[in-house]
């Protein structure tokens, strides 16, 4: 295509709006940036504007845009084999599978591949139900695992809501969100009840009748909720007391992102089954994964799986993956997300100190949020749950702000987040915030004064 001539940023846009659709929005309401390259930490619009990727777009380009190890990676593969029937075995699907099974926590020790996260979710529940031979899943409100109809009606966020009444024997329970905390109000520590509600609802659901617990292991669109400690162990408790499948949805919180390879490390805790996918390729191409136990995966040896995938194992996303997950490890890339988190959490803070729009600031290595209030006391959302575009208010000035100043983060309701690539350096992540820092003045204009 070397010989047709490059469309104008406006031209992008335009046919992009006239002949496509773009999710979760009012198509009339899309003011999307025209994206035409991107190396590192950076991106560059049509015009040639660059923009600090403060979001690793969708919390996916873990190892930074454009490294040439992983282009070449793609390249190689599909001058060797671009395309293999699932049914077939190929040298890339061997290979990533031996190295994810190193990796991942405990005896989960093998993989079925999926093309993103959601179909990594529907498959994880798919795998529960038939092991167990139940059939209700228990999950979160403030949880998000994906927009098929099955992984939306997982979701316990308003994203579900257009795909109700969904699959049956979904039953939600309360988040460990200490911020606005239904159990523990304004105590001074955290007393676990939440793990005790989860307990109570099992009870009466019928521990016999729950095939899983379904959890993100930190929430990511609905918070960066971490779990107190305590938490994670709880739950795995209680699974195993009733023979319950644990599955920990590790798409956002995967590979580094935390500061370790998987959020469930930092607790030490092994779920029956995990889901990842963004990160496992940094969004190259398209993957998923479904990580299991042995003692899941023993059940298929005799029992037939009933699930598959035109695409279950590409050649092509398998090699991008295993190239991605060499980069992680040669660049030191996990331990990098770990001593940059601890600087994060530090200038988060002094944020929250210099602006009194900051509510609550809430961080796991390269994986944040900063959370916007009206007033500190009430603790009052600078704009309502699940906001119409109409009702964003300062919120929507802050994110025209950040577009402003070159700076691209995820901007949802009274949130912002700060998830950049962990290949990122203390010099370009004290950049970033010091962008946020002064864009800060808008929503602190809109703080009700005592």
């Amino acid at each position: 295509m070397a010989d047709v001539p490059a469309l104008s940023g406006e031209e992008i846009v335009r046919l992009c709006k006239q002949h496509t659709l773009f999710e979760w929005s009012a198509q009339g309401a899309v003011s999307p940036i025209p994206m035409v390259k991107a190396k590192g930490v950076f991106f560059w619009d049509a015009g040639g504007k660059r923009y600090l990727d403060f979001n690793s777009q969708l919390m996916c380009t873990n190892i930074g845009h454009g490294d040439e190890r992983v282009i070449a990676a793609i390249k190689a593969q599909a001058d060797t084999l671009t395309y293999a029937s699932p049914y077939m075995a190929t040298e890339a699907r061997a290979r990533l599978g031996q190295k994810l099974a190193e990796l991942a926590p405990g005896d989960l020790n093998k993989a079925f591949f999926t093309l993103g996260g959601a179909e990594a979710n529907e498959n994880a529940l798919k795998i529960a139900r038939l092991v167990t031979g139940r059939q209700k899943v228990v999950v979160r409100y403030r949880s998000y695992h994906g927009g098929t109809a099955g992984a939306a009606t997982l979701t316990g966020d308003p994203r579900r809501w257009a795909a109700e009444p969904g699959i049956p024997g979904v039953v939600r329970v309360l988040d460990p969100y200490q911020y606005r905390c239904s159990f523990c109000g304004d105590k001074p520590s955290c007393t676990l009840m939440c793990l005790r509600h989860i307990e109570e609802v099992v009870d009466y659901e019928g521990p016999q009748n729950i095939a899983a617990i379904l959890m993100e292991t930190v929430t990511g669109t609905n918070g960066i909720l971490v779990p107190p400690d305590g938490y994670l162990q709880g739950v795995r408790d209680l699974c195993k007391k009733h023979g319950i499948m644990l599955i920990l949805d590790e798409v956002m919180s995967g590979f580094g992102r935390t500061g370790k390879w998987f959020a469930a490390d930092h607790w030490k805790v092994v779920p029956d089954l995990m889901t990842v996918a963004k990160g496992l390729t940094s969004a190259y191409l398209p993957l998923g994964a479904v990580l299991m136990s042995d003692a899941v995966a023993a059940h298929f040896e005799k029992n037939v799986f009933y699930g598959g995938l035109t695409y279950n194992s590409h050649p092509m996303s398998c090699a991008a993956a295993l190239a991605t997950l060499k980069v992680y490890e040669d660049d030191k890339l996990i331990e990098n997300a770990a001593k940059l988190g601890q600087v994060l959490a530090r200038e988060l803070a002094r944020l929250k100190e210099r602006h009194p729009s900051v509510g609550d600031v809430r961080s796991i290595g390269l994986f944040s949020i900063v959370e916007l209030v009206r007033d500190r006391k009430t603790r009052e959302p600078l704009a309502p749950f699940n906001a119409r575009p109409d009702q964003m208010g300062a919120m929507a000035k802050l994110a025209a702000r950040f577009r402003e100043d070159g700076l691209h983060t995820f901007v949802r309701w009274n949130n912002f987040f700060v998830n950049p690539p962990l290949c990122i350096t203390e010099e370009q992540l004290r950049e970033g915030l010091a962008i946020i820092d002064r864009a800060l003045e808008v929503t602190d204009a809109a703080v009700t004064r005592a």
